[in-house]
């Protein structure tokens, strides 16, 4: 049980802020899009910098997340995004309006299930 604490208390306390790393998988920089606009997404302890980011519909943007604490990634399986540590930054293209759910995708402790996030896509 200590080890398990222990664990938890080091993924949330390490901090990784790799910027520029191209993402691999559909509509990001690897498959010749060019962003038109970028936005930047700040994990820190248990929350995400905004509750809400706003996409265009049919616009490439580059997603670049930060880590400001912690160690957090981003899931948006409705937009087919997966940020962290390893990959940065990544370009989509959203192509139907609605709202995204974002979730963090790496346990991070007690406040882990609370971390959430929306996309809202125009």
């Amino acid at each position: 049980m200590l080890l398990l604490g222990t664990a938890l208390l080091t993924a949330c306390g390490s901090n990784h802020e790799n910027l520029g790393n191209s993402g691999n998988g559909k509509g990001n920089s690897d498959n010749g899009i060019t962003a038109d606009e970028e936005l930047v997404i700040t994990a820190s302890n248990y929350s995400f910098d905004q509750q809400e980011y706003h996409l265009k519909k049919g616009v490439p943007v580059k997603i670049i997340f930060k880590n400001e604490s912690g160690n957090h990634g981003i899931l948006a399986p409705g937009l087919e995004l997966h940020l962290d540590g390893k990959k940065s930054s990544q370009v989509i293209v959203p192509e139907e309006a609605g709202t995204f759910e974002i979730s963090c995708s790496i346990m991070c402790g007690s406040g882990h299930s609370g971390m959430q996030a929306n996309f809202i896509v125009d």
